[in-house]
């Protein structure tokens, strides 16, 4: 799976964790893995631009997405086909995220989490016009970041256990020495 991200609002933020969060999504719907994404972050004049443009809508918002146009609702953009399949792009607004995260009492981080998952599920076909579509989508979303924050903090437990283990070992004379390949020496 191909993730593509370009920081282009001035605003610095860990995009490698906005990927993360991506990728666990797509995961998490079965999309193929010859599916390439784009994320764009960007400043709030642009995204009103694309606001206006696209929606008719006048100011900034938080997330857009676009859906590549050969989208067919009885086939997803991901299914199985001759090659890679462009899902589309996904347009955050990190300046715009940050007053929202403020006042939901969370981090920037933790909004621009949620946004590009809210993304990910639009350029899949979801929607939330009508209150039966937004149940379902924001469920998913928020099942979807509840299980993404679940397995990070479990990577970064195991994490921090091998590298404690390792000082523990390291001290007591039984770690290994490294050979130069970068794995364990061969002993005699």
């Amino acid at each position: 799976m191909s993730i593509e991200i370009a920081n282009e609002s001035g605003v610095a933020v860990p995009e490698a964790s906005i990927v993360s969060v991506a990728r666990f999504a797509l995961d998490k719907m079965s999309v193929s893995q010859l599916a390439e994404l784009s994320i764009v972050l960007v400043e709030l004049d642009v995204m009103a631009d694309l606001h206006e443009r696209w929606m008719d809508l006048p100011g900034p918002t938080d997330v857009m997405s676009f859906p590549m146009d050969e989208y067919d609702s009885a086939r997803r953009p991901d299914a199985a086909g001759s090659g890679p399949a462009l899902l589309g792009d996904i347009v955050l607004c990190p300046a715009f995220a940050r007053d929202q995260a403020r006042k939901a009492g969370h981090s920037l981080l933790d909004e621009l989490h949620l946004l590009t998952v809210h993304g990910v599920l639009h350029l899949l076909g979801y929607d939330h016009a009508e209150p039966e579509e937004e149940r379902e989508m924001f469920g998913l979303q928020n099942r979807i970041l509840a299980d993404y924050r679940t397995a990070r903090d479990e990577a970064e437990q195991a994490a921090a256990q091998r590298s404690a283990d390792a000082r523990v070992l390291g001290a007591v004379g039984l770690d290994e020495p490294e050979s130069p390949r970068g794995g364990p020496a061969a002993t005699n």
